[in-house]
């Protein structure tokens, strides 16, 4: 094992966030059982926030981020996971509180690891990473609230993000007629392309009407951008529909009425990817590696190396990333 390993390092100076990649001791890395070999990492919004300062993410520095990993244990002092398996993690804190994944190692509790499913590999399982989770995630909830296909149009936001992309594979993938609500509204071939029947631009989600209720449409809804488009969609449902809401890259409030819930029964699911416990973890990865198209998911992802995330991630705060974003830590991954 080398006595130094590379890592991009937060540092406060002058009360900004800056970044730079560093070789730090072994040493340094925090307490946990089980010390992985990083290969990949991903580049999220949360990270982006972090990387940049424009969210209050990480409150210690330095700090090592990156709220996804995937790699190879190196040692471990817990008996569930041995030297040379594949594992990976998402949430925990990792990359907010706990150093995370933007390094060549990783030191982590074992409870915050899982094994790479049987069809997938470090590359994809971070491809797929938070976001992908997340998006199977809300899947996951309106099926489990009684939403099927035959329902009616179910619409996603911000489709042509890391969320929204994988929600629209998996939704059209379970025979949802899938509609993507986007600002990019030149992207409408490349969101079919996907799984989605049409298109819509959000503005028209977000001007829905004046009044408390629009005509109802959706039969669900997997919402990623939150604030005026969540309220604007909620005006829209059907009767007995379901939204799981998951971002905020819109706004964190939202201005509606009660109507939609009391008049339409409207119900509006919260979703957190961070603190879910084993069982639902397990579940939401089995349904990804079972029924993700992987060559689709490779059309929508970017592999960039550790020493471009910096520059990346601004552009994420400007909207302007599409898809996921693998950070290669390991050229052999």
């Amino acid at each position: 094992m080398p006595e130094t390993f590379e890592a991009l390092v937060l540092h406060q100076e002058d009360g900004r966030t800056v970044a730079r990649i560093e070789s730090l001791p072994v040493d340094a890395l925090p307490e946990g059982e089980v010390l992985v070999e990083v290969l990949c990492s991903t580049l999220n919004y949360k990270d982006a926030l972090a990387i940049t300062g424009a969210g209050k993410i990480v409150r210690s520095f330095p700090f090592v981020p990156g709220i996804d990993l995937a790699g190879r244990v190196v040692a471990s002092s817990d008996p569930r996971f041995r030297p040379g398996e594949l594992v990976f993690s998402t949430g925990w804190g990792v990359g907010e509180r706990h150093w995370g994944g933007l390094a060549r190692l990783a030191r982590l509790k074992a409870d915050w690891l899982q094994r790479i499913p049987a069809g997938l590999d470090p590359r994809r399982v971070m491809a797929i990473g938070t976001a992908g989770f997340t998006a199977a995630l809300c899947v996951l909830a309106l099926e489990d609230q009684g939403v099927r296909p035959g329902d009616g149009e179910v619409l996603v936001t911000g489709a042509m993000g890391g969320v929204g992309s994988v929600a629209v594979l998996l939704l059209a993938r379970a025979g949802f007629t899938v509609v993507a609500a986007t600002g990019r509204p030149e992207q409408e071939a490349r969101l079919k392309d996907l799984g989605a029947a049409s298109v819509v631009d959000r503005r028209e989600i977000v001007e829905s009407g004046k009044g408390p209720l629009a005509s109802a449409r959706w039969a669900g809804a997997v919402d990623t951008v939150g604030g005026p488009v969540l309220a604007g969609l909620l005006k829209a449902v059907r009767y007995r529909g379901v939204v799981a809401a998951c971002g905020n890259a819109g706004g964190g409030e939202l201005v509606t009425t009660v109507y939609p819930f009391i008049l339409r029964g409207v119900r509006l699911i919260g979703i957190d990817s961070s603190m879910n416990p084993m069982p639902e973890r397990e579940r939401a990865w089995a349904r990804l590696a079972r029924d993700l198209d992987l060559a689709r998911l490779d059309a929508i992802t970017s592999v960039i190396e550790l020493a471009d995330v910096s520059a990346t991630a601004p552009r994420f705060l400007e909207g302007k990333v599409e898809g996921r974003i693998v950070v290669r830590i390991d050229p052999r991954a």
